[in-house]
């Protein structure tokens, strides 16, 4: 079986940058083994599957895998994958705004894809809200030592750490100051320790500011023991980052935006915006954007 397949930096407007993704279409035939070897022969954090839809009023039915398994959601993939498919639409140069429908696993993910100028853009709207689910949570000192943190370095403000599921169950870890960011880094065995019983293999880590005048948050994401020993852009743990920040910042009703920065740390400088609109005290909808350009294109045999 011979396969078409394209790869995107996503999260960036230049190449080489943000996070990387292998998108292999008409990928109806393969089994869920295929698939998972394939996205370990790739090597990258994830790859998305592209089929026909169950439902003919979407764009596509789409599958996500990273080196450890199956994800239901996951936000770079969605987005580079949804200006993949844009793109196909439309002559290369013409401005266009349209709507990518993708079913995934999570349920269905609305992207919204505009170009105007020479690099895409897409904004999609996060298939279920994050909440907190029903396990103890952790606390500072072990999620300091699975990190080679201080505990003074956990939590600043109103914000402390928390273990939210939205579509994927992620640790969130306010960090106190951006130096501490730099410095942490997964310490095993309490690596393993921590996030095993919390049934996740990721930890979001940010912290307020940027390189931006613009930027909110300074974020780092980990999951070594998912095979990513670190993401350069991370789109569903931005997604459930709006939770967080309902909690902690006490958001009024209407619609709050931020710019946020990833990957500089490991050389792959990522930005992401969030949106997320509060009504009753209660998050209504949660927007996540990016733009993505593509690297390669090529014929995968299986």
């Amino acid at each position: 079986m011979k396969l078409t397949f394209h790869t995107y930096d996503v999260f960036t407007a230049r190449k080489f940058a943000g996070n990387p993704l292998a998108i292999v279409e008409d990928a109806d035939g393969l089994t869920d083994a295929q698939m998972q070897t394939i996205c370990r022969e790739f090597n990258l954090s994830e790859t998305i599957f592209v089929m026909a839809p169950d439902d003919a009023a979407n764009t596509a039915k789409v599958r996500i895998f990273f080196p450890g398994g199956e994800m239901p959601f996951a936000g770079h993939p969605t987005v580079g994958c949804a200006i993949h498919l844009a793109q196909k639409k439309y002559k290369p140069g013409c401005a266009f705004e349209t709507v990518i429908r993708l079913e995934e696993v999570a349920g269905l993910v609305p992207v919204k894809v505009s170009r105007i100028g020479d690099v895409p853009r897409a904004q999609f709207t996060a298939p279920v809200l994050a909440v907190a689910p029903d396990v103890a949570q952790p606390e500072p000192g072990a999620i300091a030592r699975a990190l080679g943190l201080e505990v003074a370095d956990i939590g600043f403000g109103k914000h402390s750490a928390r273990l939210l599921q939205g579509g994927t169950r992620c640790l969130l870890v306010p960090i106190a100051a951006r130096a501490a960011l730099q410095r942490a880094r997964p310490c095993e065995p309490q690596w393993s320790s921590l996030v095993t019983p919390l049934g996740t293999d990721m930890a979001y880590l940010y912290t307020p500011g940027g390189d931006g005048a613009n930027t909110a948050y300074r974020a780092r994401m980990f999951a070594p023991t998912g095979g990513i020993p670190e993401d350069p852009a991370t789109g569903s743990a931005t997604a459930i980052l709006a939770t967080q920040l309902l909690e902690f910042e006490s958001l009024k009703d209407g619609t709050h935006r931020w710019q946020l920065e990833q990957g500089y740390e490991m050389g792959r400088p990522s930005d992401l915006w969030l949106e997320a609109d509060v009504a009753n005290g209660k998050l209504a909808a949660v927007r996540v954007a990016g733009q993505a350009v593509q690297i390669s294109s090529g014929v995968l045999e299986t």
